[in-house]
């Protein structure tokens, strides 16, 4: 474990602090929604603060940025760590960036400390890993793992009609290098955990086995607009009203899978949307995640009847389309231990859980032997502005980070 080297976890601090000004919201948090001029901004200082500690830059044709620092052996498969740089529309100022900038921090002490590795080490800022401007979430990353094609990855629009493609261009960061195709000797991902159970058991870093199973759909309801006042309620074909019904069979098929079930509407857009109108048509989002594949398919069955039959009761037509879905995973063993005897060496107290989110790492895991470290963050609390986590929790995450890359790359 290489004397048990330390980062400077005030440096890495002061990091996180300066790139939560970019984007950064009254409330506290952030809003550098992917492939915006916010994100080019944090993209930019991200890219001076690697040149500056000696890296080189390559950026992909999906915007991916990999701040790599070269090895004794630098013929040699990279380890690879990093994160995404984008937000929620109203986001925390550590979910993805930390572990971005704590693979930075990582570069930095190598450099104080003068330690020379084997193998190169490449910092990774993933785009797009949200979801929230352009949909699906982890398209590049997914691109980069071969899940997606590299024109359907630059096709994803937003609300507006802006393709990942145009927004490159749009912000300068539309790379030459190809999606891709690179060897990885070993890929870690640190993250805070966004949900509470290491704090609750007053745990400093999670070693992360695996992630749930997720599938991502987008239905409408279609009945009629008509006037609010005039249209008695027997002669409503209300959209709406649907709507509401399917919320609460959603809310019913998570709940019947027990601590492990996850369903969620989160996004709705209602039409006319105006308050003296019955609504005609509802377009909105519904989410399942569960670490059996099993239980996603049983639960797919029942979204679609459930939303057969609400509509079929009040006459609405509807449809339902699944736009995203991967199968739980489980991360690589050996990459999974390392984690663990680093966090064992440090003296850092520990678990080994499932993801509950969605990584980056879930679709580099397909290329590339891969593991996650989670670590807590203040009641669990995240894809908010409140979003927290502590000094000595920052620190002890990178700490591990830096020695499970030191012995990775030694291998």
């Amino acid at each position: 474990m290489s004397a048990l080297a330390r980062v400077n976890g005030e440096r890495l601090w002061d990091s996180l602090m300066e790139m939560a000004q970019i984007g950064g919201t009254p409330k506290g948090g952030v809003s550098r929604l992917a492939l915006t001029d916010e994100d080019r901004r944090g993209r930019d200082l991200f890219v001076a603060w690697c040149t500056a500690a000696g890296c080189s830059i390559r950026v992909d044709a999906m915007g991916n940025i990999f701040a790599r620092r070269a090895g004794r052996h630098d013929h040699l498969a990279p380890v690879l760590t990093g994160s995404h740089g984008d937000s929620q529309p109203a986001g925390g100022k550590f979910d993805g960036i930390y572990g971005v900038l704590a693979g930075l921090e990582v570069l930095r002490t190598l450099n104080d400390l003068g330690i020379e590795t084997d193998r190169p080490i490449e910092v990774v800022n993933w785009t797009n890993e949200e979801g929230s401007r352009f949909a699906p979430a982890m398209i590049a990353s997914g691109v980069y793992a071969g899940v997606f094609d590299l024109e359907y990855g630059l096709s994803r629009e937003d609300k507006a009609g802006v393709t990942i493609g145009q927004a490159l261009q749009q912000i300068g960061y539309a790379g030459p290098h190809p999606v891709g195709g690179q060897a990885v000797h070993a890929a870690y991902e640190l993250h805070i955990e966004q949900g509470p159970i290491l704090e609750a058991q007053d745990l400093t870093i999670g070693v992360v086995t695996g992630a749930q199973g997720q599938r991502w759909y987008e239905v409408e309801l279609s009945g009629r607009s008509a006037h609010a006042g005039t249209t008695p309620m027997d002669h409503r074909l209300d959209a709406l009203l649907g709507f509401a019904r399917v919320v609460e069979a959603v809310n019913q098929i998570g709940l019947a899978q027990g601590a492990e079930g996850r369903a969620t509407v989160g996004m709705a857009n209602i039409f006319p949307n105006s308050r003296n109108v019955v609504p005609g048509r509802v377009f909105f989002s519904v989410e399942f995640r569960h670490p059996d594949e099993a239980v996603l398919a049983v639960q797919d069955q029942q979204l679609h009847a459930a939303v057969a039959r609400i509509a079929e009761g009040i006459g609405l037509q509807a449809s339902v389309k699944q736009i995203f879905q991967y199968a739980p995973i489980a991360f690589d063993k050996e990459c999974v231990a390392v984690v663990q005897a680093a966090a064992e060496a440090l003296g850092y107290s520990h678990r080994r859980m499932i993801s509950g989110a969605g990584h980056d790492a879930c679709y580099l895991n397909q290329v590339a032997p891969t593991a996650m470290i989670f670590v807590p963050c203040v009641e669990g609390l995240s894809h908010n502005e409140a979003e927290a986590i502590h000094l000595h929790w920052s620190t002890a995450g990178a700490d591990v980070l830096l020695q499970a890359i030191l012995a990775s790359s030694r291998e």
